[in-house]
């Protein structure tokens, strides 16, 4: 019996997928066809009622294609033309409601002014910004001036050039904002992780541009820098130049992964994350977070959760205490579309880093079905995958399940760790497959989610299939808020006290 795709509904699946059935619908009477339609579908609401799901692995098998990391002297890591010019560029939101963003580049040879000229108008910039420049030292490597410049007040939904930079190094970029916050603002946003810097980033990179993506939802593990001997920290400034062509364009929602951390005592460095702090900007204080690592920006329909997978997260910590409140301010009548960042995943059925997200999962998941969490996505694992609505909640160790069990109340859990990094693919899934998983395939590729609506969403996985991209999961979702009826339960609570108030 061939196995149902996940975005198959059963009665297509019973009809088109088993040909025993097929052939007894066609030799059966009128009479006959109604009476198995009606046992047909009891069977088909039996399964949905006690969330009988069945998972698909994928059988695509990836041919070989070059995983060693792009050589310094490719074109694709080229230094800009021009004494000093600035370079790595990348821009991130810079407030909580997105009429801000932050312009982070670096200029290799000298300091310079952190000045951002812009404007409305191509190469007219009737506006400045000014930032401020910041520089760091790992064993043996100094990096160049870091500088990270705050461009606020802008108007929603408009166009604007900047340039950084003077004479003959200047350099020119544009960046569009999104719409005013609003709960049927459309809004697509890219999913990406681990990428590292090797020709399936770049496959990746090449395809994510054409994708129509506004802005990335990226789950952590950048440059893979600490791979390298001694740690070079050159990586970290090619890495910069590779994803230029999207980050001087777009905000990337920032997140750190493992890769990050960069704790080498046995070269003399005993802090952590200490080249990611310096070149990637956050805007944590908008959000009343106390650490850059976990922080939230609203954008177009969408409330966006950045956790630290790395940070303590258990009870009475600060990432607890903030991420408690924080979910109390999310007001679903205005971004209806809840997402979760993380780096490790909750829910992964492949042997790499099996249950390493099981800690946060204790601790963090009761409040996201509480608080109707549509989306969580990971990285980390080096593949993709897609859960169906699953909690674990009961699960106390000594009592209840130890499985997950179908919770319509859950979000989905999607792990996208298949951006391109030079340690390969994680191959080796769980099996047989559980229920909870939906989808899984071990390639390199990246994900879109269209925000349609207040109720539905369109969502992509794309494969890299060498030269061209394939798509190889797609998923529409329904609001947990809107779809669920969460807000008429609320709005009948409200109305209920009220009348008991007058």
């Amino acid at each position: 019996m061939p196995v149902r795709p996940s975005h198959t509904s059963s009665v297509q699946y019973i009809f088109q997928g088993n040909g025993v059935l097929a052939t007894w619908w066609r030799r059966c009477s009128s009479e006959m066809r109604i009476r198995g339609s009606l046992v047909l579908l009891m069977h088909v609401l039996l399964c949905l009622v006690s969330g009988a799901y069945s998972g698909r692995t994928s059988s695509y098998v990836r041919n070989e294609f070059p995983s060693d990391d792009i050589p310094l002297e490719h074109e694709s890591l080229a230094v800009p033309k021009g004494h000093n010019a600035p370079q790595q560029v990348h821009i991130t939101q810079g407030d909580y409601d997105g009429k801000a963003v932050i312009i982070s580049w670096v200029t290799a040879l000298e300091p310079t002014r952190s000045e951002v000229f812009y404007g409305e108008q191509e190469k007219h910039y009737d506006r400045k910004a000014k930032g401020r420049m910041t520089n760091y030292t790992f064993y043996d490597y100094r990096s160049g001036y870091i500088h990270h410049c705050l461009v606020d007040s802008l108007e929603y939904n408009t166009k604007y050039y900047y340039k950084i930079g003077t004479g003959d190094s200047a350099r020119e970029f544009w960046f569009q904002t999104p719409p005013a916050i609003d709960p049927d603002a459309p809004y697509t946003f890219g999913i990406i992780g681990d990428l590292g810097q090797t020709f399936n980033t770049l496959s990746t990179l090449q395809h994510y541009v054409k994708s129509g993506g506004q802005s990335v939802l990226y789950v952590g593990d950048l440059s893979y820098a600490d791979k390298y001997e001694d740690n070079d920290g050159g990586r970290w400034d090619s890495w910069g130049r590779l994803v230029e062509r999207s980050t001087a364009f777009q905000p990337w929602i920032w997140n750190y992964g493992n890769h990050e951390i960069e704790y080498m005592p046995d070269l003399g460095e005993t802090s952590t994350f200490k080249p990611y702090l310096h070149r990637y900007a956050t805007p944590y204080l908008a959000s009343k977070s106390s650490s850059p690592m976990w922080y939230a920006v609203r954008r177009a329909s969408a409330h966006i959760i950045v956790l630290s997978s790395y940070s303590p997260f258990v009870k009475f910590t600060p990432q607890y205490k903030w991420l408690k409140k924080e979910l109390k301010r999310v007001d679903r009548e205005e971004t209806p579309w809840l997402i979760v960042l993380m780096h490790v995943p909750m829910y992964s059925s492949n042997d790499a880093h099996y249950m390493e997200g099981e800690s946060m999962r204790v601790a963090f998941e009761e409040w996201f079905i509480k608080y109707d969490v549509d989306l969580v996505f990971a990285g980390h694992v080096h593949a993709y995958e897609r859960s169906h609505r699953v909690s674990n909640v009961d699960y106390k160790v000594t009592s209840g399940s130890r499985y997950p069990v179908p919770d319509e109340s859950a979000p989905v859990y999607i792990t996208v760790g298949d951006g391109g990094n030079t340690e390969g693919l994680a191959s080796r899934f769980n099996d047989p497959q559980p229920d909870y998983s939906a989808f899984r395939e071990a390639s390199y590729g990246h994900s879109t989610l269209q925000l349609k609506n207040r109720t539905h969403a369109v969502y992509q996985w794309h494969r890299n299939d060498d030269v061209k991209h394939v798509l190889a999961d797609k998923v529409v979702f329904h609001n947990q808020y809107w779809e669920s009826g969460t807000r008429r339960r609320r709005l009948k609570k409200k109305r209920h006290l009220r009348y008991e108030s007058l």
